[in-house]
């Protein structure tokens, strides 16, 4: 069967810009291409999707949520090399999936539910647990942008102690610093895991928790990949 790799080109681009020398001219664009074909030689899929955020243009998590993802601020330098880098993408040959008001995670769910085969997703968000499957492998950075470990259902279990259907729900009750997205007052990481494997979902836990002052599933919302019923198509 077929296999699609499905890249996070925002989170790949940021790590290379990272990992190598300022003083390298482009340095986000040279360790970005030396990673994707690495990781193009080592999987052989049948073919190659690049989703990119659209820094300019809020987002619908933006407009659910004002603080979401406040106070990022971006060298220039890597600023202009995002700008570039979907360019080198397409003269590979491969795919680009770039919209105004979309991330990069609502193209990399859209493809991991549209494509009938095997789906590999390069990622470093661990939003993205929650499409691991019987065919959606996460293969996440773990040094620089050289080496990645496989995720996959088991894995997800063994790290937050839910299934991959429960990562939002979780990740929405314990709070997401990253996105400044808030938690529910006291509760941490393994206690969110005891009430989903307690209740099964964020909706039949709510009645059991303290009264909490950020909406129902505002934040769930926020973290729930919309691929699947996202209008933006990918472009070539």
């Amino acid at each position: 069967m077929s296999t699609l790799l499905a890249v996070d080109g925002d989170s790949f681009a940021h790590r290379a810009y990272h990992a190598l020398p300022k003083s390298i001219r482009l340095n986000a664009v040279v360790g970005f291409t030396n990673m994707l074909v690495r990781l193009w030689q080592a999987e052989r899929p049948e073919a190659v999707l690049v989703a990119w955020d659209t820094l300019s243009v809020p987002t619908y998590r933006h407009e659910a949520f004002e603080p979401y993802q406040s106070g990022r601020v971006f060298d220039e330098s890597i600023l202009e090399q995002l700008e570039i880098l979907p360019e080198v993408v397409s003269a590979f040959g491969f795919l680009v999936a770039k919209a105004p008001g979309y991330e990069a995670d609502d193209f990399l769910a859209a493809a991991a539910r549209a494509w009938a085969g095997d789906v590999l997703v390069a990622t470093s968000d661990r939003d993205s647990f929650q499409l691991a499957s019987d065919r959606v492998t996460i293969l996440q950075p773990t040094r620089g942008v050289s080496e990645l470990a496989r995720i996959g259902p088991a894995e997800v279990r063994e790290r937050y102690g839910v299934e991959p259907e429960q990562v939002t729900d979780l990740i929405a009750l314990r709070g997401d610093p990253s996105d400044k997205l808030p938690g529910a007052r006291g509760i941490g990481p393994k206690k969110a895991a005891e009430l989903l494997a307690q209740y099964g979902s964020l909706e039949a836990a709510l009645p059991f928790l303290p009264s909490q002052k950020h909406p129902r599933c505002g934040r769930r919302r926020l973290l729930s990949s919309h691929g699947s019923g996202s209008t933006a198509s990918p472009s070539a």
